[in-house]
C-alpha cells in the first residue's frame, strides 16, 4: 500500500483550488492534533475559512479523493500509515462561534468545544447543557455520535443542524431527521456539519453552576484526564457499563507496547508517552478479544479510528476470534 504524498497530491489538484481561501497543508502531522499524540500524517490537511469556503472546496475536489473529518481530535486514533486523501478540520475562526439566538435557543458552530456550548448556557440562564462541561469534544463529533454524559445526551437538546455533502450542497437537517440513538447518528456519512441550533430551558444560573460543578469534580475524581487519552475507549453494551466488563475480563492497567488501559477508569486508554497508533489498537482487540471469551460480549469502539495502518502491521478485530 502506497505512503501518503501531500505534495503530489497538491500538485494534482492544480488550479481546481485557486479559489480557496483556507489553510492547505500538506502531510500535515496528526499526532499534533489528536489527543493520543499519535499517528501518521494526513496527506492533504484543509481548515476552510467559513461555511462558503468548505462549499467552495468540496465543489472543486475530484470525486475519487477520499474525504475526512476530524474535530478537535479528542476521540480519535490515527493509524500510523498516515490518511489518504483529504482531511478537514474546521477552525475556530470559523467554525467556533457560541451564542444566544433566541429566548430558549443557542447556535453553535461545529469547532466550537463542547464546554463553550456549556458556558454560554450559563450565562444565558439555559438549563440542559451542563452535562457538556465534562465532554472532551467539539459540537461536530457530539451531533455525528450523539454524544452524552451524566444521563442527557445531545439528541435532547438539537433542534436543527447545518452541514455541507461531499459535493458543497448546503442541507438544514431537522432533529429528526438526525436519527439519533445510543452514540450514533443515521444522517449520511458524507455531511460534514458546519453548525446547529440548541434549546434548552430557563434555569437560575446557581443551579446550573453546581451541576456544572458535580460534572467537573465526577471527572477529576474518576477519569485520568490528565493523560494523553481519547476518552472513552468503548460504548456501553445494553444492560451494563464497558468499564465494569473491562474491569471482569482482567484487563485494568493492561499494558501493549506504550499504551495502557486505565487504573483510575478500565475504559480509557492512554498514550504513556511512547505508544503508536497500533499499539492503542493491539490493546484495544487485545481487551474486546478477552471481553468476549470472559463474559460473551462484544464491545463496540467508541474511539473512531482513521487511516492506514503501516507496512507491516495490522490488527484483526477481536484479535481473530470473532
Amino acid at each position: 500500500m502506497p505512503e501518503v504524498d501531500g505534495a503530489k497530491l497538491l500538485a494534482r489538484l492544480g488550479d481546481r483550488l485557486t479559489d480557496v481561501r483556507g489553510r492547505l497543508t500538506p502531510d500535515a502531522g496528526m499526532d499534533k492534533i489528536t489527543w493520543f499524540r499519535t499517528g501518521g500524517p494526513a496527506e492533504l490537511l484543509f481548515q476552510p475559512a467559513d461555511e462558503a469556503d468548505l462549499s467552495a472546496f468540496l465543489a472543486a475536489l475530484p470525486e475519487d479523493v477520499p474525504v475526512m473529518v476530524v474535530g478537535i481530535g479528542s476521540n480519535l486514533l490515527v493509524r500510523d500509515g498516515g490518511i489518504p486523501g483529504v482531511v478537514i478540520r474546521l477552525s475556530a475562526k470559523g467554525f467556533g462561534q457560541v451564542e444566544r439566538s433566541g429566548e430558549t435557543t443557542i447556535t453553535a458552530g461545529a469547532a466550537a468545544p463542547d464546554k463553550r456550548l456549556a458556558a454560554v448556557a450559563l450565562e444565558a440562564g439555559l438549563g440542559g447543557f451542563h452535562f457538556y462541561h465534562g465532554i472532551p469534544g467539539a459540537i461536530g463529533g457530539a451531533l455525528r455520535m450523539n454524544a452524552g454524559a451524566n444521563g442527557v445526551e445531545t439528541r435532547e437538546r438539537v433542534r436543527e443542524v447545518r452541514a455541507v455533502d461531499r459535493r458543497g450542497a448546503a442541507h438544514v437537517l431537522s432533529n429528526e431527521a438526525m436519527g439519533y440513538s445510543y452514540r450514533h447518528s443515521e444522517a449520511p456519512g458524507d455531511l460534514i456539519f458546519t453548525s446547529a441550533m440548541f434549546e434548552g430551558e430557563a434555569a437560575e444560573p446557581a443551579e446550573i453552576r453546581a451541576r456544572m460543578d458535580e460534572v467537573q469534580h465526577h471527572r477529576e475524581t474518576v477519569q485520568p484526564i490528565r493523560e494523553k487519552t481519547g476518552g472513552s475507549t468503548f460504548k456501553n453494551p445494553p444492560g451494563t457499563s464497558a468499564w465494569k466488563e473491562v474491569d471482569r475480563a482482567g484487563c485494568r492497567g493492561l499494558i501493549v507496547g506504550g499504551a495502557q488501559m486505565s487504573e483510575m477508569h478500565c475504559n480509557f486508554m492512554i498514550n504513556t508517552g511512547t505508544a503508536t497508533g497500533h499499539d492503542l489498537e493491539l490493546l484495544g482487540e487485545t481487551v474486546r478479544a478477552r471481553v468476549l471469551e470472559t463474559s460473551g460480549i462484544r464491545l463496540e469502539w467508541e474511539i473512531k479510528r482513521l487511516g492506514r495502518f503501516a507496512e507491516g502491521q495490522g490488527v484483526e478485530p477481536f484479535l481473530g476470534r470473532g
